[in-house]
């Protein structure tokens, strides 16, 4: 599994960073998360500049597709030069938003009438945008999942690697990451989040 994390200008380091770390604890089975931007250096909100991995092309090729908040994507969801530079395919691809990302979501008309999840402050320009927002901060439909608010990051990546791999490949993923004295707690959360939108046939490996 190839996976783009869609990282702008002004991104959010727990979006990105959180999902792309949990991600990479499957790189003994050839899962790679790599940040991917328009780009050759992105800075976050905080100040933080970072190079990129892979460009923003390099999500049409992905096998799954993660996009990130930030505090610039009203300008990025307006500029639909930069949009038309990734395409995004939901029957061949597992996609995924991050709170402000789900407004990209959108744009790209890959919501379409369904519910989803976003943050608090995105959430006037989601319900614009003509998406009913869910007071949840998961929720997944076929092959494109949303979550709303920072920390949700590890319920994407749990949903991700639960699809893209196995249930217990999800829960020893978060696991690893979870606070020591905490883990089964963490795990449980995140697989309860997660588990009513995983289908029988859940993993695309399979």
């Amino acid at each position: 599994m190839q996976i783009a994390v869609l990282t702008f200008d002004g991104f959010n380091e727990l979006d990105s960073f959180v999902a792309a770390a949990i991600l990479n604890r499957l790189k003994a089975k050839g899962w790679a998360a790599h940040i991917t931007s328009p780009t050759e250096q992105v800075t976050s909100m905080n100040g933080v500049t970072i190079s990129r991995q892979r460009p923003i092309e390099f999500a049409a090729e992905a096998d799954a597709v993660l996009i990130g908040s930030g505090i610039k994507t009203r300008e990025i969801a307006a500029d639909t030069e930069l949009l038309s530079r990734f395409k995004l395919d939901p029957s061949r691809q597992l996609i995924a938003a991050q709170c402000s990302g789900t407004l990209l979501l959108a744009k790209l008309g890959l919501i379409g009438g369904l519910p989803a999840c976003t943050d608090l402050t995105t959430k006037p320009w989601v319900i614009e945008a003509g998406v009913k927002v869910l007071d949840a901060p998961f929720v997944a439909h076929g092959n494109v999942a949303t979550a709303g608010g920072c920390l949700a990051s590890q319920y994407l990546a749990t949903w991700m690697i639960a699809r893209g791999a196995s249930l217990r490949d999800a829960e020893e993923a978060m696991h690893y990451v979870a606070p020591v004295g905490e883990k089964a707690l963490y795990v449980d959360r995140a697989i309860a989040a997660v588990s009513p939108f995983l289908s029988a046939d859940r993993s695309l490996a399979a």
